[in-house]
C-alpha cells in the first residue's frame, strides 16, 4: 500500500539534499525550528516554505500550510509527524531512537493524531501569531 504522506518527486535532484520545510509565518512553528536547530541539530537544511520554489521540491502551498514537510536527499516527501520523525533520524542519538519509537506500529497513529491536534491549534499556542491560524478541516 502506498503511504500518501510519502511520495517521490521526479523533479528533485540529489544535490539539493534533505530539507525540512515549515511555515515561516507561524511563530509557534518558528520557535519549534529554533529549538530543533539548537538542541536536536539534525543534518538537514531547514527552510520556511515561503522562501522556497516549492515546485523544485514537488510541494504545493496547500501541503506546506497543512503540515511540516520533510524532503529526503533522494526526493521522498514525508508530511506531518512522519516529517518530524524523518528529520529526527538525521540527528545524533537519542533522536533516531525517538523517531523509531514514534514510527512504531501502534504508536505512529497516535503520533500522527497528536501532530494534527497541535497543527490545528497552533494559533492558540505560545509564540503564535494570527498568521498561524489555519482553517479547521
Amino acid at each position: 500500500m502506498i503511504d500518501p504522506a510519502e511520495t517521490v518527486r521526479p523533479s528533485y535532484t540529489a544535490h539539493m539534499g534533505a530539507v525540512l520545510v515549515f511555515d515561516g509565518d507561524c511563530g509557534f512553528c518558528t520557535a519549534c525550528v529554533e529549538f530543533t536547530r539548537r538542541w536536536i541539530r539534525p543534518r538537514v537544511d531547514i527552510q520556511p516554505w515561503q522562501f522556497l520554489d516549492l515546485a523544485d521540491y514537488g510541494l504545493t502551498d496547500e501541503q506546506c500550510v497543512e503540515a511540516v514537510q520533510f524532503v529526503t536527499a533522494d526526493g521522498r516527501v514525508h508530511s506531518g509527524s512522519r516529517a518530524v520523525t524523518g528529520m529526527l533520524r538525521t540527528a545524533n542519538r537519542p533522536w533516531p531512537w525517538i523517531a523509531a519509537l514514534a514510527d512504531a506500529p501502534g504508536i505512529a497513529p497516535i503520533a500522527a493524531s497528536v501532530y494534527r491536534l497541535v497543527a490545528r491549534n497552533r494559533y492558540r499556542l505560545p509564540g503564535s501569531t494570527p498568521a498561524c491560524a489555519v482553517s479547521p478541516r
